[in-house]
Formats: structure tokens, C-alpha cells, sequence
């Protein structure tokens, strides 16, 4: 199998990489945190030393960073992949980024040859360690079916979305729903509590119908066992939602769900929650209502 460059050994490229390693692709690996490093080398990955050095020894680099800045010194900063990609070589940025970014991003490289999918992915980290991530994908088709089989290693779902960029266009738009939806599980769930209903029992009640949702399943759980442990951080979340926010102002969308999730998480941080998992939502409802969810 050809070998591939995985830069970016965080929450969810340290799993995704991982998946890649068990259906025997050899993996040339790089991050800033040594750990990471070592952690995916035990795992029979092979260390590189700079992103220049992923792109000097592969064709097909994967890259899993956490914002735009990022994704743009590790392409095309100094000693990035853009100085050592050969053309017809590959980038398939799976971080959640601006949809313009991407652009940018592509255009430069294309002035060089070297091709790019944007390919961002919702599931956190449980979906991430399993392979059944959801993939939402920009680019060109013909890139798109080369390297479907590659996704599909680490998504249960994956779908072109349109040219590059629309696959962050797709994760913004998820990532409303996400918010929207953790925000209304949350205040569902304390009404039950202060009016005197056990949360666990409304969620029982109401998961198998019409208010039912992947999100409900996957936090409400979280919310009643005070587990805030990082799937997806809070932080992650406000980077994305400023991602959405600034895209809908330089196309006069409207956003006022967005806007006021935004107002929630922005507080927890302020409060030191941050790095806790975007379930934690809950903390700011409960603390107005002067309860705690409990099954």
C-alpha cells in the first residue's frame, strides 16, 4: 500500500490515524507535540520531522489541525508541504476551517500542481476511534472517487458537497445544528428538573419520537452523568461557530440561533470550561436555574 502523511495527532487524528494503520497503510506522521508523536509511532507509524519532510516522502499528506492559521503555516508557511509537494500530489484537509480559507489554500496550491480536497468531519471522538465519522468533502470528483476508499477507512458517510470549500460550508451548517440542538436538549432537560420530572425518564419518553436525535442519544447521557470529558471541547465549538458567524456577515445570512448558542459557550469559557465537552452547555442553564441534572 501506498504510504501515507498524516499531520495533525490530536483528539481525533491520533484515532483516525490509528484506523489507517490498522487497514495496513504505512503512515509518515508529524506534530508539534512529541507525545502525539510517540504515541502513533508505538503504533507502527513512522515519524517525520517538519510538514516539508511529510511532503518530501509522500504523495497523499492528510491533514487534521485545529483552525485556518494552522492549516495555513503547515501548507504554506516555512517549512511547509508546499515546499517539498511534487505536482499531482495530494492534500486532503480534514480540519474544520473557513470555507474561504480552503480556497485560498487550493489556489496556491494549484499554481504549483498539487491537488486538494477539504474534508471536514462530525462524529467526535467516539466516531472518530470506531471509523464511522461522518466526511463532508469539497473538491473535484475525479479526486473525490480516487480517494473515497482512503475516507471511507474513517467514516461511515462520506459525501461530496461541491467544489472545494463546500465541505466546510457542510460542517458550518452542522455545526449550527449541533449547538442548536445541545442548547435544546439542555434547556429541555432542566425545565423537566426544576418542574419536579426526572431528565432520565423524559428523555426516554420523548428520544423514540419526533424530538429524537443523534445529538439527544450522545449528550443527554453525558448531561445526567456530569461526564464532561472532552469529545469535542467547547473551545472547538466557538472556533467553529466564529467560522459560521463570519461567513453568514460576507453573505447577509441571518443567525440568530448561532449568535445566541455563541453568547452561552462564550460565558462557560469565561467561567474556565473550555476544554470541557460542548455537553457542558448544560452548566449555564443550570446554574441560572439553580439546579443540577441527576438521573
Amino acid at each position: 500500500m501506498k504510504k501515507i502523511g498524516f499531520i495533525g495527532l490530536g483528539i481525533m487524528g491520533k484515532p483516525m490515524s490509528k484506523n489507517l494503520l490498522r487497514a495496513g497503510y504505512p503512515l509518515l506522521i508529524y506534530d508539534i507535540v512529541p507525545a502525539a508523536l510517540d504515541e502513533i509511532a508505538r503504533a507502527g507509524a513512522e515519524k517525520a520531522t517538519s510538514p516539508k519532510d511529510v511532503a518530501a516522502k509522500t504523495d497523499v499528506i492528510i491533514t487534521m489541525l485545529p483552525n485556518s492559521p494552522h492549516v495555513k503555516e503547515v501548507v504554506l508557511g516555512k517549512n511547509g508541504i508546499i515546499e517539498a509537494a511534487q505536482p499531482g500530489s495530494i492534500i486532503i484537509d480534514m480540519s474544520s476551517i473557513a470555507p474561504l480559507v480552503s480556497r485560498e489554500i487550493a489556489a496556491k496550491l494549484a499554481e504549483k500542481k498539487i491537488r486538494m480536497l477539504d474534508a471536514p468531519v462530525s462524529g467526535g471522538e467516539p466516531k472518530a476511534i470506531d471509523g464511522t465519522l461522518s466526511i463532508m468533502v469539497g473538491g473535484s470528483k475525479a479526486d473525490f472517487d480516487e480517494f473515497f476508499p482512503l475516507l471511507k477507512l474513517m467514516g461511515a458517510s462520506v459525501v461530496l458537497c461541491g467544489e472545494i470549500g463546500a465541505g466546510n460550508v457542510t460542517k458550518l451548517a452542522n455545526q449550527i445544528v449541533v449547538a442548536a440542538n445541545i442548547a435544546a436538549v439542555s434547556e429541555a432537560l432542566v425545565l423537566a428538573t426544576k418542574a419536579g420530572v426526572n431528565p432520565d425518564l423524559v428523555h426516554q419518553a420523548i428520544r423514540g419520537g419526533l424530538a429524537g436525535s443523534t445529538v439527544m442519544d450522545a449528550k443527554a447521557p453525558m448531561m445526567m452523568d456530569r461526564n464532561f470529558k472532552p469529545g469535542f471541547r467547547i473551545n472547538l465549538h466557538i472556533k467553529d461557530l466564529n467560522n459560521v458567524l463570519e461567513t453568514a456577515r460576507g453573505i447577509d445570512v441571518p443567525t440568530p440561533l448561532t449568535d445566541e448558542v455563541m453568547a452561552m459557550m462564550q460565558s462557560l469559557k469565561d467561567e474556565g470550561m473550555g476544554d470541557a465537552d460542548h455537553s457542558a452547555l448544560v452548566r449555564y442553564y443550570e446554574k441560572i436555574a439553580g439546579i443540577e441534572l441527576q438521573r
